[in-house]
């Protein structure tokens, strides 16, 4: 029974933080009406989100072992609610760069915990594998309820309304309820009191980052994250802004993106049994260079019909968010690569980096879109992934060729990667 309950619990803390993450693209949408913000202003907020997860995970290193994972969950699940009872009441643009750097934190904290957490309620690798499917899944699922949730608290007859913070007196009581649950569930766990061991996991991740094989995983890390995070953050604002659609109906649209993506990485996992990673990719990778340059355009002489629905939205917002479904397959599948070819005492310190290092790519992503939105419109932004997908595409072929030179030799990770 505790371990159904608290099952439960780790479901329903991914669904809430896959809401509160992936809504920076709904309220960088919100914010530029609502509080009067530019572009390149209300962009910031990318950088609030992610770089507080990277700089929390890294902290954390230092005192989750000795806090625990229920209490790092029940911490991060309080802090969430504060900030999202006080996001309606503060209403400011201040306070929405506070709500952001929270859920980095929390998230940072959340996904520690449950990944740690996992391993106490299942009873085998099957199981456990199937578990993390499950609750990845159902991340991706937060995040598409997410959009419908939030636009039913957009007004539409008028943009500088302030109503859609209202969602987040919603979002907080998700977060006590998940909360009183955990607080309320026994979860038997060892804490680490060793501080000596804690501290010294900072040099072994700096050690690990320098091996070559690392150093070109975490680039193309990095780059695959800037070009998701920098067409997802800014797509409900494309739509609005270049497409005409109305705010509501911009951000139920962005969800095509997300559903387009869980369906990408459903076949991808198919094609990967069968083909070498780095076919499968390059072509995910020149399938959607091609889907940019031939789907943009139709978002030009759109015409002066008003666009109501989904029945009449143009074709390009129906065509574009399946980019979703191409480029999606690349961040699981590298994933696995590196932690394969690692010794299994580096997963850790690994996974730890790929946070970092996918923060800060999500981060980059989103301020360069969002000064080129700015200066230059929403078609020449999202034309700007182009660029970042040919550097991808590079790293991938050295990625590869460093990969099979150290799953031949394994022993060179003693050079600068720590010790087995």
């Amino acid at each position: 029974m505790a371990h159904w309950r608290l099952k439960l619990s780790l479901f329903i803390n991914y669904f809430l933080f896959a809401m509160l993450l992936n809504s920076v693209g709904t309220v960088i949408l919100q914010v530029q009406s609502t509080y009067h913000i530019s572009e390149s202003s209300a962009g910031i907020l990318e950088a609030f989100k992610d770089l507080s997860i990277a700089i929390m995970s890294f902290v954390m290193a230092s005192f989750i072992g000795r806090l625990g994972y229920k209490k790092a969950m029940l911490l991060a699940l309080a802090l969430v609610a504060g900030a999202s009872i006080a996001m309606p009441l503060m209403n400011t643009f201040w306070m929405t760069k506070l709500l952001f750097a929270t859920v980095g934190i929390s998230f940072a904290l959340i996904k520690v915990s449950v990944y740690a957490t996992i391993g106490l309620v299942t009873k085998d690798e099957g199981e456990h594998i199937s578990f993390m499917n499950f609750i990845e899944s159902f991340f991706m699922i937060g995040i598409l309820l997410g959009n419908f949730i939030f636009s039913l608290f957009i007004d539409d007859t008028n943009p500088n309304s302030s109503s859609w913070t209202q969602v987040y007196y919603w979002l907080a009581g998700l977060a006590i309820i998940a909360f009183l649950l955990l607080y309320t569930t026994p979860v038997s766990e060892t804490t680490n009191n060793d501080s000596q061991s804690e501290s010294s996991s900072f040099g072994e991740m700096f050690r690990l980052a320098i091996v070559p094989v690392v150093l070109v995983f975490v680039a193309s890390a990095f780059i695959y994250v800037l070009i998701e995070q920098s067409i997802m953050s800014w797509l409900p604002t494309f739509n609005n802004k270049v497409l005409h659609l109305p705010a509501t109906l911009s951000v139920q649209m962005a969800s095509i993106l997300t559903a387009s993506a869980a369906l990408g990485r459903f076949f991808a996992g198919i094609l990967l049994r069968k083909f070498p990673w780095l076919f499968v990719l390059t072509i995910c990778i020149i399938a959607a260079g091609s889907l940019v340059i031939l789907a943009l355009p139709l978002a030009q002489n759109l015409g002066n019909e008003a666009i109501t629905g989904w029945g009449n939205a143009p074709l390009v917002a129906f065509v574009f968010p399946l980019i979703g479904f191409l480029i999606a397959p690349i961040y699981p599948a590298i994933n696995s690569i590196i932690l394969s070819t690692l010794p299994q005492k580096q997963h850790g310190l690994m996974s730890g980096l790929i946070v970092i290092f996918s923060a800060l790519g999500g981060t980059t992503g989103s301020f360069i879109t969002g000064h080129i939105f700015e200066a230059f419109g929403g078609q020449t932004a999202f034309y700007f992934s182009l660029i970042p997908m040919g550097i991808l595409i590079t790293l991938l072929f050295f990625f590869k060729r460093i990969q099979s030179r150290y799953q031949s030799n394994p022993i060179d990770f003693g050079k600068g990667g720590g010790s087995h």
